[in-house]
Order: structure tokens, then C-alpha cells, then sequence
């Protein structure tokens, strides 16, 4: 099986897709603890010197480490005994190789509007390493075209069946967090 994250600060929509492209789970994680700042660099940055705004980053980064892994593991469960097997794959948003690691950067413009965001997408794909799985970015932008070639004439029944079958929640996130598992699922020998 296939995970597509699509995250925001603090969670995330995660779609799990079986080889046949089929919606097996979908559900919100939250990724970050309670009473724990979402983005410690967007929001917090004009409130703390670089010193004190590293140990913030800290505190948010283990923060996000153990309610994510909570999460992965609570969605790895629920999938756990299935006929179609364990989750292979993670799929996330892409982000660039070379992002700065300095908070005296990161505070700074452009990065601090993306700081945050990469911080947890580099926490969950440490996470779905551990547990073995293959990671994939993809472009937000393009992964559903992407997918739609891949999917041929089965395109609008797999992007679009689920919202049909399945009814809501089905947003332009889960849509696109599907995208990606059929792109990654293309990538992986059975």
C-alpha cells in the first residue's frame, strides 16, 4: 500500500491507497502536540532572539517527532492485517535539497514562510524510513496531471471516484495525497 501526506502546520491529510489504486484509509493526522506552536520560525520568529529561537525550533521539532510517529503509527495499525498488505510507500511534498539549517536564515525572508513546513516534512520522512518505507516527494503542482497519465482512461474514476464512493470529507488535499500514491506506486516493483 501507498501513503499520501498532503501537510499543513500542525497536520496533515493522509490517504492510503492499495496497489489498484483503491482509497483504504484517509484521516487527518496531527502532527504536532497539543499546546505546542505550530511553526515556531513563521509565528514565533519577531519574539525570540536566534539563540532562544533555536531552542523553540528544538522543542517543536521533538514535539513533532512523537506525535507524528504516534500518528504513523496509529495509520499503520489500522492498515495492519490487511489482504493487501503494509504500507511500502510515503509520499511528500518536495522540498529543496540545499534549504538552509541556520535559524539566523531561516528567520529571514523567503525562508522563514517555508521553514516550518520542510521541518515537518523532513520529520515524517526520517519517520517512514524508520519504518521502512520508500519516500517520495512530489510537486503539488503537478502530481495529479502526473497521475493522470500514468492512470489513462482510469483517471477520473480513481482521482475523482472516492469523493463519490467514499463522500466527505474528500478535498482538493486528499485528492492531490492520492495523486501522489498512484506516481509513487508507479515507482515500486510488486
Amino acid at each position: 500500500m501507498h501513503l499520501g501526506i498532503y501537510d499543513h502546520f500542525g497536520w496533515a491529510v493522509a490517504v492510503v491507497a492499495s496497489p489498484d489504486r483503491d482509497v483504504v484509509e484517509r484521516r487527518r493526522l496531527e502532527l504536532v502536540e497539543p499546546g505546542v506552536t505550530a511553526a515556531p520560525i513563521h509565528y514565533e520568529r519577531d519574539h525570540h532572539d536566534d539563540h532562544s529561537n533555536a531552542a523553540l525550533v528544538a522543542t517543536v521539532r521533538a514535539s513533532v517527532v512523537r506525535a507524528s510517529a504516534a500518528a504513523f503509527d496509529a495509520l499503520a495499525s489500522s492498515t495492519t492485517g490487511s489482504i493487501i498488505g503494509p504500507i511500502r510507500s510515503c509520499s511528500l511534498r518536495s522540498w529543496p535539497s540545499d534549504f538552509p539549517t541556520d535559524i539566523a536564515t531561516l528567520r529571514r525572508p523567503p525562508y522563514e514562510s517555508r521553514a516550518d513546513a520542510i521541518m515537518y516534512r523532513q520529520v515524517l520522512a526520517d519517520l517512514a524510513r524508520r519504518r521502512g518505507w520508500d519516500v517520495y516527494q512530489f510537486d503539488a503542482k503537478h502530481v495529479v496531471e502526473q497521475a493522470a497519465t500514468i492512470l489513462g482512461a482510469r483517471a477520473d474514476d480513481v482521482l475523482d471516484g472516492p469523493r463519490r464512493r467514499l463522500g466527505p470529507p474528500w478535498t482538493r488535499d486528499h485528492r492531490i495525497a492520492l495523486a501522489a500514491t498512484v506516481v509513487a506506486g508507479a515507482h515500486l516493483t510488486p
